[in-house]
Order: C-alpha cells, then sequence, then structure tokens
C-alpha cells in the first residue's frame, strides 16, 4: 500500500489542493447561495473519488490492500454524483450525504494509517485526517438543524484542514518515495 501510495504521491497532494480551496472558499464565501454549494461539494467528492479509484485500479494487481481505498473512491464518486444530478435536495439530505462520505473516509484513512504506521514516520497525519473526518461526520449527525451557515462553516473548516493534512502527506510520501526509489506513476 505504501509504494502505492508514494506512486501518486502527486493525486494525494492534489486531493488536498482540491480540500484546502474547497474548505477556504466555503469558510470566505459563506454567503453562498445552497445550490452553489452543492455543486462545490459535489464536484470535490467526484474529483475526490475519481482521484482514488484511478490509484487504487492503476495498482490493483500489485497492492493487496488497495480495497479501502477503492471502497472510498466508490463512495465519493456516488455522494459526488448524487449531489450533482439531484441539486433539488433540502439541506438536511445534502448535510447527511456529506456526514456519511465523511464517516466512511475517515474510518478509510484510519484504516489505511494504522496499515502504514511501520512503513512511514507520519502515518498519523493520515489517522489525524480521518479522526477530523469522523468528529466532523458526527457533529453533522448530532446537530443538524444548527444552520445553513454553521454547516457552511464545519464544511469549510474540515476541508480546509484536511486539505492541508492531505498535501503534508502527500510530500511526506514523495520524499519516501525517493528514498525508498519508487517510480512515480505515469501521468
Amino acid at each position: 500500500m505504501l509504494e502505492l501510495l508514494a506512486r501518486n504521491w502527486g493525486l494525494v497532494a492534489l486531493r488536498g489542493v482540491f480540500a484546502l480551496v474547497f474548505g477556504l472558499l466555503t469558510l470566505f464565501r459563506p454567503g453562498v447561495s445552497l445550490v452553489a454549494l452543492m455543486l462545490l461539494f459535489g464536484t470535490y467528492a467526484l474529483v475526490d473519488g475519481v482521484a482514488s479509484v484511478a490509484t487504487a485500479l492503476a495498482h490493483h494487481r500489485d497492492e493487496p490492500l488497495w480495497g479501502p481505498l477503492l471502497f472510498g473512491g466508490v463512495v465519493g464518486i456516488v455522494i459526488g454524483m448524487i449531489t450533482l444530478f439531484m441539486p433539488g435536495n433540502t439541506a438536511l439530505v445534502l448535510l447527511y450525504f456529506i456526514a456519511a462520505w465523511a464517516l466512511l473516509i475517515g474510518v478509510a484513512e484510519i484504516v489505511a494509517a494504522v496499515r502504514l504506521r511501520k512503513e512511514i514516520h507520519r502515518e498519523w497525519l493520515l489517522g489525524l485526517a480521518g479522526v477530523l473526518a469522523i468528529l466532523f461526520a458526527a457533529v453533522l449527525f448530532l446537530y443538524p438543524g444548527a444552520g445553513a451557515l454553521a454547516m457552511l462553516l464545519y464544511i469549510g473548516a474540515y476541508a480546509a484542514v484536511a486539505g492541508v493534512l492531505l498535501i503534508a502527506l502527500g510530500l511526506e510520501l514523495r520524499n519516501w518515495g525517493r528514498a525508498h526509489a519508487v517510480t512515480p506513476a505515469a501521468t
């Protein structure tokens, strides 16, 4: 799994860049309508899911532990597609989609971090991103009526912090790959 991630460190970092941009736009432009948020989130979840699926499928024969990455990617694609093609859903339904997605992503990231703990030094970055995703999901499940503005701020804060963590992890994977002569994935 580590070589798979190291080969595709750029996709990990790209996920982080998308998350960070999405989070900052949401935090600094909270007046954006809920429909615009749905489209922005749907695009983000779809791109994130496609990147995860591409990484998993690119090396599924070489890597026995590619399943959690594929699963998280498929969930992201499904949630992104539902969000993009059903924009008439209420804010509460969107909130539950986002919470379910964050919960599943968080579990997958923690599982991956545990598997990497003896392989790299900063695996805790991925584990911390997973814990953050689960806490974010819990807040959304427990307080769904907090209002659209609060939801925007929660989503923006989560995405910005997760983005920074994923960028840092991508750079750590790049360094590990260079130190262990891992050939980068073809782009």
